[in-house]
């Protein structure tokens, strides 16, 4: 595994921790200030919405099985479980990241 795809690897496995963390603001901390996430046919942009959107969002387990692309353009797929209709399914992230790791861009889809 190269460089590259190992930092990809450890960025996708701290997203889905901070993503499963009970600290909102841990997650909160890996996106930019205007950031944007598209997920569930939606759209919210900026840290207000982010938050809400997480707050929105059920407890869920996530099993990462694969990462590709450059640390500017990763994604990541993952079985997602938890208390939702359909669960088990496994979802897409697609992450765009500024110059210091931020995410400024997570699209999310089946």
């Amino acid at each position: 595994m190269g460089d590259s795809v190992h930092n990809i690897r450890t960025f996708a496995e701290e997203y889905l921790a901070a993503a499963t963390g009970p600290d909102h603001e841990d997650y909160l901390a890996l996106f930019h200030d205007d950031a944007a996430v598209h997920d569930d046919g939606r759209s919210r942009s900026g840290l207000a919405e982010v938050r809400r959107w997480r707050e929105e969002t059920p407890d869920v387990e996530y099993d990462l099985l694969e990462v590709a692309g450059t640390p500017a353009a990763c994604r990541a797929v993952a079985r997602v479980s938890g208390d939702f209709p359909g669960s088990p399914v496994t979802l897409r992230f697609a992450f765009e990241r500024d110059a210091r790791g931020k995410i400024t861009v997570l699209t999310i889809t089946p």
